[in-house]
């Protein structure tokens, strides 16, 4: 016969560990809006320089891109520029399967992100790269640049002199016609892998929710529907 006993004790702990599971989830949600309320309540950053970039004109677009100044990246004076910097070329070498998995996911909310900030994908040189990866996979409505031979990515600190990138992104707003940052943030090592700007994808979160968990998966940037 079943036993039915050690199933109720199962059921109770799971119930007790789950309530204990509960408040750490609440602590952490509170914890979260706590930081989210310190980044709002920074002061001012620097004006910085009002870099030049190479802009894509239009999907298909890859051979060469346009000049465009970061001022003339808001659309409205009161509006916030968001760039993630995305790791391709340079020592680089081949486009970061991270920085991918990340831009697939904001090409499908692409739309919702325009009706609050202006959001563009910044790679370390010229923008063709970028722009061949996102003509295949369809990243039509994701703004990209390309940052040339200026310095801003080694500026910003989302690269070194060497060429050497990693995960990393930064945001804007004009202050007197003059673009000032009010955030950057890059990702971090924690033993054995990138943690830090996980924030940013919804697909750590859900395998966060599995028995296996994250472990140190990495993200392949042709991914398989099957194992």
């Amino acid at each position: 016969m079943p036993d039915t006993d050690a199933d109720s004790q199962t059921d109770d702990e799971f119930v007790r560990s789950r309530e204990q599971l509960r408040a750490a989830e609440l602590d952490l949600m509170l914890q979260r809006e706590r930081v989210a309320q310190l980044r709002r309540d920074l002061p001012p950053g620097p004006v910085v320089e009002d870099y030049v970039f190479e802009q894509v004109a239009g999907p298909g677009e890859v051979d060469h891109g346009e000049a465009i100044r970061l001022s003339e990246l808001f659309s409205a004076p009161d509006r916030t520029v968001v760039l993630y910097h995305f790791m391709i070329g340079k020592a680089q070498g081949d486009a970061c399967p991270m920085c991918t998995m990340w831009a697939d996911g904001w090409a499908g909310v692409a739309g919702h992100l325009a009706e609050r900030v202006d959001f563009a994908l910044v790679s370390g040189g010229p923008v063709g790269e970028l722009a061949d990866l996102a003509d295949t996979r369809g990243w039509d409505d994701l703004p990209l640049l390309g940052a040339g031979d200026s310095t801003f990515k080694v500026d910003i600190g989302g690269e070194d002199e060497q060429g050497h990138q990693w995960p990393f992104i930064s945001v804007y707003r004009l202050d007197g016609g003059q673009p000032r940052l009010t955030y950057s943030g890059g990702a971090h090592i924690t033993g054995d892998h990138w943690r830090g700007v996980d924030l940013l994808s919804p697909v750590w979160h859900l395998l966060d929710l599995t028995p296996e968990g994250r472990g140190d998966w990495i993200p392949s940037v042709s991914p398989s529907a099957t194992p």
